[in-house]
């Protein structure tokens, strides 16, 4: 019995040098990460069950029988893959040495089956945390001793089945668990480094994604190409890095640099492949990548399509100069990135189609000026032509500086102090056209006059004081314009004695999706303002005890700069 131990012992190491080699198989890997799918379970099963196989032709001839490795591959299977790979790769180990014959043919080819569907219902217990080594010591322990009591129970004649089980058992379950423990502990400490390496690639792509956001927050083009590809061939070791828009080169750094040039269409097949595709090329040789270049130095690709709302917009490519040089670490690499690239691209162009609806919404808003306006100034310039000539150029005049300010960009900053003067050219018509019945007051300290606002914004203010305050009322009344510094911000003030406004309809005037608001000067200005300053922004409506309105807001004291930035962004 004893002189069986070293004979098993070589034998066993055999099947553990087997399965360290199974580790470096990604269809092994995705198997123990629940990843494997049917095509790759079944290749597996016959990997497993093929060991289990070469267990019984390594094994050693004892009285028609055989001290046998056999059982480790059945039931590591089962341990990583669960009952249905141990139950299937133990049958196909043990339907063959069933076929080997002898009188424990059919108990051997049993127990096999048994031991394998045993490791697969241990495996469910750890699913989703790691194996014990002495798990799997007692599991190949039990299984074996299992072994022997199947064979005492059906091999015969029963004293030749005892006499076999007295030079085999031991050395057997000994060894064999051992095997089993061994194995588990190779292929787990394998798949920890795995995961370590893994890990740090994972923080690779994040760093190279933290460094490369604020180029490619501004879309995909050459310069956030060139720049990203930059950080990318700096941190990483490939020997290239290209970029793609479509088909057309924006960016490509390293070797190769001298024939795959900016501007030019994509020379690669892999890349058209991709692009075509939408799933991740791995060229392993010159000829899968597929440049016609004569004395391309690029041998191995990996090609990531980078995608925006579900469409292929470019591609990432990381290349060697060696061939088969593209690892599961590199693939890993590239598909990380190509996902936080494709994330932070469409979030740039969220970025830029709301810009878009911003400046629609301003010009939009800036447009709606009140038709009536220029018809009753024409009306009332017509009016006085012939009596008053002066007083006629005057007021084209101030109505032809009136509209030329309206035709500014809602991007174009302007002073206090000049928007005052486009306030003043309107209500120059207006009390051409009210006489005594408008009083108008302007009181803005110098300071606050200083102030930067978007053009076009007080202007809507005041002709709503005089359109819906003064107007309504009988005998006319007075509209005050004042604007004064308050710490670091300017507040300025639209005051009439009109015939005032409830709380109310103040309120309602400045709701969103009022279909009922046809105030359509506060609702502008208000919300330009919380387009330009955020939400907290916008005009304040007060009641006068005495009668009629007061509509209020602030400015920040902003650079011309800092305030375009603002209206850009």
């Amino acid at each position: 019995m004893l002189e069986l131990f070293p004979a098993l012992i070589e034998r066993m190491s055999v099947v553990i040098t087997l399965a360290f080699v199974l580790t470096r198989s990604q269809s092994f890997r995705r198997l123990l990460q629940d990843k494997a799918n049917l095509k790759q379970k079944i290749l597996l099963i016959l990997i497993f069950g093929l060991l289990g196989i070469l267990g019984s032709y390594t094994g050693i001839p004892i009285q028609g029988a055989l001290a046998n490795s056999r059982v480790i591959a059945p039931l590591v299977g089962g341990l990583f893959g669960g009952p249905a790979v141990g139950l299937a790769a133990g049958f196909i180990a043990g339907a063959h040495r069933y076929f080997l014959g002898g009188f424990t043919a059919f108990s051997c080819g049993l127990s096999t089956t048994v031991e394998g569907f045993l490791g697969g219902l241990v495996s469910l217990r750890y699913r989703q945390k790691k194996l014990p080594w002495q798990v799997a010591f007692l599991t190949g322990f039990s299984a074996e001793v299992l072994q022997m009591l199947i064979i005492l129970a059906l091999s015969r004649p029963l004293d030749a089945a005892w006499s076999l089980v007295k030079i085999i058992g031991l050395p057997m379950i000994l060894v064999n668990a051992t095997g089993i423990a061994l194995a588990v502990v190779i292929i787990q400490n394998v798949l920890h480094e795995q995961e370590i390496a893994g890990a740090i690639q994972a923080q690779k792509a994040l760093k190279i994604a933290d460094r490369t956001l604020p180029f490619l927050r501004q879309g995909l083009n050459e310069v956030s190409a060139q720049e990203t590809a930059a950080i990318i061939l700096e941190a990483t070791e490939v020997e290239a890095v290209a970029i793609t828009a479509g088909e057309e080169i924006l960016a490509h750094l390293g070797a190769g640099y001298d024939h795959h040039r900016p501007g030019q269409k994509a020379l690669t097949a892999a890349t058209r492949e991709a692009l075509a595709t939408g799933q991740i090329r791995i060229a392993q040789t010159p000829q899968e990548i597929g440049c016609h270049y004569p004395g391309c130095p690029l041998k191995a690709a990996v090609v990531v399509p980078l995608q925006s709302r579900g469409r292929v917009i470019g591609t990432l490519k990381l290349y060697h100069t060696r061939c088969n040089a593209i690892g599961p670490l590199d693939l890993e690499l590239a598909a990380g990135l190509g996902h936080l690239f494709s994330t932070q691209l469409e979030l740039a162009e969220l970025d830029r189609q709301e810009k878009l609806l911003t400046r629609a919404e301003i010009r939009a808003l800036q447009a709606q000026i009140n038709p009536h306006f220029l018809f009753n100034a024409l009306n009332t310039i017509m009016a006085v032509c012939r009596t008053e000539p002066d007083n006629a150029r005057r007021l084209l005049g101030y109505l032809g500086d009136f509209f030329r300010r309206n035709l500014q960009h809602p991007e174009q900053t302007v002073t206090l102090a000049t928007e005052i003067e486009h306030v003043r050219s309107y209500l120059a018509i207006e009390k051409a056209r009210f006489g005594p019945r408008l009083e108008v007051e302007i009181d803005v300290e110098p300071a606050a006059g200083r102030y930067l606002l978007p053009a076009l914004t007080l202007q809507p203010l005041v002709e709503n004081a005089v359109k819906h305050g003064i107007l309504p009322k009988k005998e006319g009344g007075k509209v005050t314009i004042t604007a004064k510094e308050v710490g670091d911000k300017a507040v300025v003030r639209v005051e009439d004695d009109g015939v005032g406004i409830n709380l109310a309809k103040a309120t309602r005037l400045l709701e969103e999706n009022n279909p009922t608001n046809n105030n359509l000067g506060l609702r502008n200005v208000h919300d330009r303002l919380r387009l330009l300053y955020g939400p907290v922004s916008g005009l304040k409506i007060y009641l006068k005890p005495n009668g009629g309105t007061i509509v209020e807001f602030s400015l920040p004291k902003l650079s011309q700069e800092s305030l375009k930035e603002v209206i850009a962004s």
